[in-house]
């Protein structure tokens, strides 16, 4: 899976991206990330992304034409506005077959669950991510066709939307094949339909014995069956 991200702070990305699991997943190849500073479309000598909200109001507003055409170039679609290019597959920049899936993140969108994060890596080979800020987008992104799908991780706000691209790159990462090592360790967790979207059992390691706290005999004395029943029952 390639995914472009489209942000105003590309260095936000620098650590939770190039460590662990998703580093390891970048190095196999499993996945591509790849940062694009908004400002490259900027206008001007200034590099302009944002104005002063039409009506009146609070902070700025990512301009229109800077996000439009950031995401045809990231899609592989070039430039050219909303005639002709909304909603239109492309190539995208992977150079596959079809435009990437685009997503804006915002405290707007559609709660991001476990079936929606299995949803996308299984249908999608390309995604872009892009992170609002400010007061967020001109609208006429968004109802220009040039966004597939907004996606919030929760009801609260925050001061952008690379925290929550991390979040869901993360999430998606973790369902595509091979990218935790074994492939069982995505299928019976939190959330899984291996588990009836509940949340898992807990789990024990040594020492058997920690301060007044002992792990579950069912645990100890090897009869699978009994352990299965035992984890079955206490997902919550």
């Amino acid at each position: 899976m390639r995914i472009d991200i489209l942000t105003l702070f590309p260095g936000m990305f620098t650590g939770p991206l190039t460590e662990s699991i998703l580093k390891r997943a970048q190095e196999e190849g499993r996945i591509s990330i790849h940062c694009h500073d908004l400002r490259q479309w900027g206008l001007g000598r200034y590099r302009q992304v944002d104005d002063r909200p039409y009506g009146g109001g609070a902070g700025m507003v990512l301009r229109a034409d800077v996000v439009v055409r950031a995401i045809e170039e990231v899609s592989g679609e070039g430039a050219g506005g909303a005639e002709g290019s909304a909603g239109k597959e492309g190539k995208g920049s992977a150079g596959s077959a079809e435009r990437p899936h685009r997503i804006f993140l915002s405290p707007r969108g559609k709660r991001l669950t476990q079936t929606r994060v299995e949803r996308m890596a299984r249908s999608y080979d390309h995604l872009l991510l892009l992170c609002g800020h400010y007061e967020g987008i001109d609208q006429r992104v968004i109802d220009g066709g040039w966004i597939d799908e907004e996606i919030s991780i929760g009801d609260y706000v925050l001061t952008g939307g690379e925290l929550p691209a991390m979040v869901l790159i993360d999430a998606v990462a973790r369902q595509i094949p091979g990218v935790l090592g074994k492939d069982e360790s995505a299928h019976e967790e939190s959330f899984s339909a291996c588990l009836k979207r509940k949340r898992e059992y807990p789990h024990y390691t040594r020492p058997e014995k920690f301060e007044e706290f002992a792990v579950p005999d069912v645990l100890l004395n090897g009869n699978h069956a009994e352990i299965e029943r035992w984890r079955r029952e206490h997902v919550l």
